[in-house]
C-alpha cells in the first residue's frame, strides 16, 4: 500500500534530509514507494553539488537523481493489509513476528525470512556500487530497516520485530570492502528539531 507521508512526516523528512547533508553521499537510494522517494529526493537536494565537469573530488553526490531498488519496498502484509491489530489477531501476530510461516498473509503476503532475503539483496547491491571509504543512503521503512539492522547485529529474523525505529530516524552501518563484516555505529538516531512526536504503530 502506498500511502504518502503526512505534513509531519514531511516535515520529520526534510530535517533527517538537512542532518545528512553533512555526511557527502555518495548515492541515494529509495524504496519505489512514494513516502519513500519524497524523503530520498529531500536528501538529495541537501547535498553538495557536482560540478560542471562531473567531478567528485569533494566527495560530492555522483548522481542528479535518487536511485530505486525494488528490494527496499515496504513488507508487503498482502490480506492484512489496512488490517488493525486487533482485526489480524494478537496472536497470530505474534505467531508472525515469530516467523511461523503457517500465519504468513495471504493474497503476496511476505514472512520476515522473505522479507529480509530481498532487503539484503538490494543492501548487497548497492554495495556494489559505493566505492570503498564512500556513503550511500537508503530511504525506506520500518521492516527495511529492522532487516538491515538486525543483520548487522547478527540477530534471527525472529528478533527483527523487537528492533525500535522511530520514524524518520537515521541508522549507521559500517561495511568491510568485502560487505562480510558490519559495524553498527549509530541507530534510531533523531534529530532534535522541536517537532512533535509522531507515533508507528508498527514499533
Amino acid at each position: 500500500m502506498d500511502v504518502p507521508l503526512s505534513p509531519l512526516g514531511e516535515m520529520e523528512a526534510i530535517e533527517a534530509g538537512s542532518y545528512l547533508s553533512k555526511y557527502h553521499l555518495q548515492h541515494v537510494a529509495s524504496s519505489p514507494l512514494s513516502r519513500a522517494k519524497f524523503g530520498a529526493r529531500q536528501l538529495l537536494a541537501r547535498q553538495p553539488l557536482i560540478d560542471d565537469e562531473g567531478s567528485s573530488a569533494n566527495n560530492n553526490n555522483d548522481s542528479n537523481d535518487i536511485h530505486i531498488f525494488e528490494g527496499f519496498r515496504e513488507l508487503d502484509r498482502g490480506a492484512w493489509c489496512g488490517l488493525t491489530l486487533d482485526e489480524i489477531g494478537l496472536d497470530k501476530m505474534a505467531r508472525f513476528d515469530a516467523c511461523d510461516e503457517t500465519v504468513t498473509p495471504g493474497d503476496g503476503g511476505e514472512s520476515y525470512p522473505t522479507l529480509k532475503t530481498r532487503v539484503l539483496a538490494a543492501r548487497d547491491e548497492l554495495l556494489e556500487m559505493t566505492d570503498a571509504g564512500r556513503a550511500s543512503a537508503v530511504v525506506s521503512h520500518l521492516q527495511v530497516t529492522r532487516a538491515v539492522l538486525s543483520d548487522a547485529l547478527g540477530m534471527d529474523a525472529k528478533e527483527m520485530a523487537g528492533l525500535k525505529i522511530a520514524t524518520a530516524s537515521v541508522t549507521c552501518v559500517d561495511y568491510s570492502g568485502d560487505g562480510k563484516e558490519a559495524v553498527v555505529r549509530f541507530q534510531s538516531f533523531k534529530p532534535e528539531c522541536g517537532l512533535e512526536e509522531s507515533k508507528d504503530g508498527a514499533n
